[in-house]
């Protein structure tokens, strides 16, 4: 259990009231982990009913995993067990894109019931599958400790989570059947009643005794109705209970085990995010057909006296998990090269912003340049190549920058801060702006990132790809919460500072609350947006009471609070909530995107910026009425040709049934998306003399449709 939570415990006890009274709590449900859940339990269940025994044939080496999957559970095909979360939101630069984490989620994405505030209970396992370590089946002979066999990996505390306190451990062991089984459960199925009903019997009875039919397989064939008072008629389901299940005992040995510490303290003991352990596999009781290993950490939660912060925590992130002979306790390098954290916005201030308002002010918009935390997890320095690529969504518009090649450093920590060895590479810039298209309301953007080396036969290569929205909100998360955050008084009003580029319509704010244990949070409140007052909320423009905590359907999706009176803002303004109780909002909070100086807390008469590094999951709604988002509709732009292409002083285009139509339109945009010419009606030449040098986009609208083209004027 947190310390922290014994402090509230106190503060509530002997009424003392803490400086702020903003709340950071862990998340109460991971609904990626639940939804996931939810979908396997849903799918068809093949078995028979017959409890027969799957022999699963044992894993070779080398056994390895670095987590870099898209799925949210652990690779089956390696591991046991659902409830470590594969995730890239908790690990605070890992050795690449994706981690492990340990937490107090189950594999059903709910807080563990058995988890108490002491002692400190297992939470998350990772276990292996059996792999052969009494042979090298590559070579056909036998495997012993002279084959100096290690099992490594990464380990980091906290993250960007909750830190795990010191009795919160996390523990490796290693184990080997041990030629028993134990009981642990009863096989059983589902099946319609009228299968186990004689002929002309309607209903079967609390205490009936029936015979279940040989054709199920089932063992025994003799069972009693003894669990539903109710009578039991065709068209029913029931329940029978089959073979009883035995599992294999296993024989586990701790060797290895790292106390809870914040990351600030374990980055200071070891000047590393992430530190790489190393375990020889000495003992030759280790080297058997089935071999195991498994990692799991304690947890402590908060006690029923503070239920909002009863939640996820004691977070642990493992990486690099990699098991294989012929090994050395210097054998810590891999020939790799990768990313180490997620891809960036290209915006200065947002991950999403309103297309319209990046028009208005497209240069202010786009942020001059960007960080790419490149690992080189090699004991060698790589010359290594990056460069990414920009395409339009269901456009034509597009480009690519090449940041050359570069001697990247070995060892993953150092060459992470590789802005002043490698600036093209770590900090490059952002080339260009994105285009401007004037008809659209919404569109996006795919931007991927490519580091390489590729200097000899086997090259090494990585990538990661960001989606770059503009939709008709503001966005400065990411859109997965990692924490919730919420105001411990009653009448606490939470505001959050958006600018926008040039006045607008403000239809609603799309609002993120974390689901909490029974909806506890599904309270009103009053939603609010305040006007400026020299950087802090000033005055209520408008206020819209007995308002309800709700949440769409899918995965993150946030839900739309729509203003009964849209209004018009222009420069800076603020959206949020004030609340009617004492109960706790729980908004999702982002903690890979700070913007703590956006977020404004009032529980005692006078505004605080938050001391908590993050962004809130709130999304004021700016332009059209309709939410949009990632499923924008196809562009109907087409492109055609123009020539001669460079020009000089005039162009032709190639659609001859768009020439001498006085409804046809003609724009021109220079690269900063400002229109420099406009003509309606299109001749056989379209003159240019009077436009610069330079690269240009022309847009023609007509005959219901848009075309595009790219256009280089060079005297």
């Amino acid at each position: 259990m947190n310390i922290k939570h014994l402090i509230w415990i106190a503060l509530l006890l002997f009424g003392f009231q803490a400086h702020s009274q903003v709340i950071l709590v862990g998340l109460q449900t991971n609904e990626a982990v639940r939804m996931e859940a939810d979908k396997l339990n849903t799918e068809p269940d093949f078995c028979n009913c017959k409890s027969e025994e799957i022999i699963q044939p044992s894993l070779s080496l080398p056994f390895f995993d670095d987590f870099s999957v898209t799925t949210v559970v652990p690779n089956a095909q390696l591991w046991e067990g659902k409830s470590v979360f594969i995730n890239k939101d908790f690990p605070f630069l890992p050795p690449n894109i994706g981690a492990a984490t340990f937490d107090a989620i189950d594999s059903v994405g709910a807080v563990y019931q058995e988890a108490v505030w002491f002692p400190p209970t297992v939470g998350d396992r990772l276990t292996s599958l059996p792999i052969r370590l009494d042979s090298i089946l590559s070579i056909q002979r036998a495997l012993s400790p002279a084959d100096s066999v290690y099992l490594s990996f990464y380990y980091q505390p906290q993250g960007v989570g909750n830190d795990p306190e010191p009795w919160d451990t996390l523990v490796l062991e290693l184990g080997v059947p041990s030629g028993d089984s134990a009981f642990v459960r009863m096989d059983s199925i589902k099946v319609i009643a009228d299968l186990l009903m004689e002929t002309g019997q309607e209903a079967i009875f609390m205490f009936d005794t029936l015979w279940a039919p040989v054709s199920l397989g089932c063992n025994p064939l003799v069972f009693m109705i003894n669990y539903d008072p109710e009578p039991i008629v065709r068209g029913d389901s029931i329940t029978i209970l089959c073979d009883s299940v035995y599992e294999p005992i296993t024989n586990w040995e701790k060797v290895w085990w790292s106390e809870g510490m914040k990351l600030s303290e374990f980055q200071q003991i070891y000047g590393k995010n992430f530190v790489q352990v190393m375990i020889p596999i000495l003992d030759s009781t280790w080297f058997n057909p089935a071999f195991q290993f498994r990692f799991y950490s304690y947890i402590t939660v908060a006690t029923d006296m503070y239920p909002f912060e009863k939640s996820n925590g004691d977070q642990w992130n493992i990486d690099y998990v990699y098991l294989n002979y012929n090994r050395s306790a210097a054998d810590t390098t891999y020939r790799a090269l990768a990313f180490s954290q997620r891809a960036p916005s290209f915006l200065r201030d947002y991950q999403v912003m309103p297309y319209r308002q990046y028009r208005a002010d497209p240069t202010n918009s786009i942020r001059q340049q960007f960080s790419m935390y490149i690992s080189n997890l090699d004991n060698i320095a790589h010359n290594t190549a990056y460069e990414y690529h920009v395409n339009q969504v269901n456009g034509s518009y597009g480009y690519r920058y090449d940041g050359g090649s570069c001697n990247l450093s070995p060892s993953y920590e150092d060459s992470l801060q590789s802005c002043v060895t490698c600036p093209a590479h770590a900090c490059p810039p952002v080339k260009a702006l994105f285009n401007i298209d004037t008809e659209l309301d919404t569109t996006s953007y795919i931007i991927k990132h490519y580091i390489s080396d590729s200097s000899d036969q086997n090259p090494i290569v990585d990538s990661a790809i960001y989606r770059q929205g503009f939709y008709n909100y503001y966005a400065y998360d990411d859109g997965t919460p990692e924490l919730g955050l919420g105001l411990s008084p009653t009448g606490g009003s939470l505001a959050y500072q958006f600018i926008v580029s040039m006045p607008d319509t403000l239809q609603g704010v799309q609002m993120y609350f974390n689901k909490t244990l029974n909806d506890v949070n599904e309270i009103y409140f009053k939603l609010k947006v305040w006007s400026d007052n020299n950087g802090q909320p000033g005055e209520v423009i408008v206020e819209q009471e007995n308002v309800k905590v709700a949440w769409a359907n899918g995965l993150y999706h946030f839900y739309p609070y729509m203003l009964e009176n849209p209004i018009i803002v222009s420069g800076t303004f603020y959206v949020g909530w004030e609340k009617y109780t004492s109960g706790f909002l729980n908004i999702g909070f982002d903690s890979n995107n700070d913007k703590s100086d956006k977020i404004f807390s009032n529980t005692s008469g006078e505004w605080e910026t938050s001391q908590f590094e993050g962004a809130l999951l709130i999304r004021p709604i700016v332009g059209s009425k309709s939410v949009l988002g990632v499923s924008e509709p196809s562009s109907s732009f087409t492109e055609i040709r123009v020539f001669p292409n460079p020009a000089s002083t005039w162009f032709s285009i190639s659609q001859t049934d768009l020439l001498n139509n006085a409804e046809v339109q003609l724009d021109i945009v220079n690269l900063l998306g400002k229109k420099v010419m406009t003509q309606k009606g299109i001749g056989q030449r379209v003159n240019i003399e009077n436009l610069p040098s330079g690269l240009y986009l022309v847009k023609i609208q007509g005959n219901n449709r848009y075309y595009t083209a790219k256009l280089l004027i060079n005297r």
